[in-house]
């Protein structure tokens, strides 16, 4: 079943007479349930993308259909709402509140999501069961950036946005994550997007989806990704 859909969506951005397209009439759809990841060097539009699919920018033409609605027509409220609902967020820097425990940080969804899965599930998902209460400060860069996963993953959101989520991370610690994202898709129907110069994510994709230069390279549907114990990191 559809969830997303692009039709014919640029992005220019313009500094005086600057003008930069970071994405160029692009169209593509994503189906419910699907581990996604899109490659592509820097500056090729992936975060772009990633940020019009989440509601964090509007498209400068073009249409996004989230669910069969346009969300680039959307009220700031109703937006708000949909980021609050829809889409949960995994970025390269952490985001956490430092005067709050790592449970609370992601307890704190509980108050725009009332579907939220409990912090401590999902703090043991992510191999932090015995870090409930310690605070940001006293947390590695890596485990952080586990807290800031299990957060989003708790929202239990329709999509997961992913950009670079396991860059900070190490292998094993990396894999993990990877593992659960997947699960996510596989387990619970989650249409996972994931952003990435990882050659090696890519493997694990039912779809890869190469960017360059604000366009699309190339869709490819993989009929048998390999499995996180399969591939070579």
């Amino acid at each position: 079943m559809e969830i997303v859909k692009l039709d014919r969506v640029s992005r220019v951005y313009t500094s005086g007479e600057h003008v930069l397209k970071a994405l160029d009439d692009v169209s593509m759809s994503l189906e419910e349930g699907k581990f996604v990841v899109i490659l592509g060097p820097s500056g090729a539009g992936k975060s772009t993308l990633l940020n019009l699919l989440g509601g964090l920018d509007s498209p400068t033409s073009g249409k996004i259909y989230v669910q069969g609605r346009d969300i680039s027509t959307l009220s700031k409220d109703d937006l708000a709402e949909y980021r609050a609902t829809t889409v949960g967020f995994v970025f390269q820097f952490y985001n956490l509140v430092p005067t709050l425990t790592a449970k609370e940080n992601v307890a704190l969804v509980k108050e725009i999501a009332p579907d939220a899965f409990a912090a401590e599930k999902m703090l043991e998902e992510v191999g932090l069961g015995d870090h409930l209460n310690n605070f940001p400060s006293e947390l590695s860069g890596g485990e952080q950036q586990r807290v800031s996963i299990a957060r989003a993953l708790a929202k239990n959101p329709k999509i997961l946005l992913c950009d670079e989520p396991t860059g900070a991370l190490d292998s094993e610690t990396g894999v993990r994550v990877l593992k659960l994202l997947l699960s996510m898709a596989r387990n619970y129907g989650k249409t996972i997007v994931i952003v990435t110069h990882n050659q090696n994510i890519a493997k694990m994709a039912d779809v890869v989806i190469r960017v360059k230069n604000g366009k699309i390279q190339s869709y490819q549907a993989q009929e048998h990704p390999m499995s996180a114990d399969e591939v070579e990191w």
